[in-house]
This record gives C-alpha cells, sequence and structure tokens, in this order.
C-alpha cells in the first residue's frame, strides 16, 4: 500500500491517496510547517502545493520498526513550477498504521 501512496502522489492522484488514509490522518506539512489533520485539509495542502512546486519522492527502502511503525527512506527532489530544482534530499518517512490505514506519517532528516 505506501509504495502505491508514493506512486499515486507523483501520479497526482490525491483521491487514490486519500483511500489509503485515516480519516483523522495527521499529515506533516513538509513544505510550510506544522501539520495538516483529515481529508479535507490534506486535499487542500497538497493543491495548494502543486500550485507552487513539483515534488517527487521515491521510496528507496522499507524497515518496520520494533513498535511497529514502518520507516521508508526516500529520495525527494523538488523543483519550482518553471522547472528550477529547489531540493534534492534523502529523507525518512514514517507511517503508523491503524485499521489498514495510514493514521499518521512524520519527516525524519
Amino acid at each position: 500500500m505506501l509504495g502505491q501512496l508514493y506512486q499515486d502522489f507523483n501520479d497526482r492522484c490525491i483521491d487514490a491517496i486519500l483511500a489509503h488514509l485515516h480519516p483523522a490522518v495527521a499529515w506533516p506539512n513538509g513544505w510550510e510547517g506544522g501539520y495538516v489533520t483529515g481529508h479535507d485539509d490534506v486535499r487542500a495542502y497538497w493543491v495548494r502545493q502543486w500550485q507552487q512546486i513539483s515534488p517527487k519522492v521515491e521510496p528507496i527502502s522499507f524497515d518496520t520498526r520494533p513498535d511497529g511503525q514502518i520507516a521508508i527512506r526516500v529520495h525527494q527532489i523538488i523543483h519550482d513550477v518553471a522547472g528550477q530544482l529547489l531540493s534534492d534530499d534523502t529523507l525518512t518517512h514514517v507511517y503508523s498504521v491503524a485499521d489498514e490505514k495510514v493514521r499518521t506519517m512524520t519527516i525524519e532528516r
């Protein structure tokens, strides 16, 4: 499921992503800071983000932590809408899952 989320994110398929997120999901606003909560806020955040920047995030590795969280090492490239490179980073995204839906995601640098 998480691998598909990255594909859907890169393809800008918001509805497909939201289908895998818990209704009360807490998602980091990695672009502006803080968190957004729930499907409506996540949708608004991504629509706003994609009007300003063009991120592409590719999973590198998946690891299940002892507490059950899933850590995914990712390669993240962000361009502005004109195509100028803004960042090229490797990060870790950490997910918790409840009822087979993503409940939280955090970013570790």
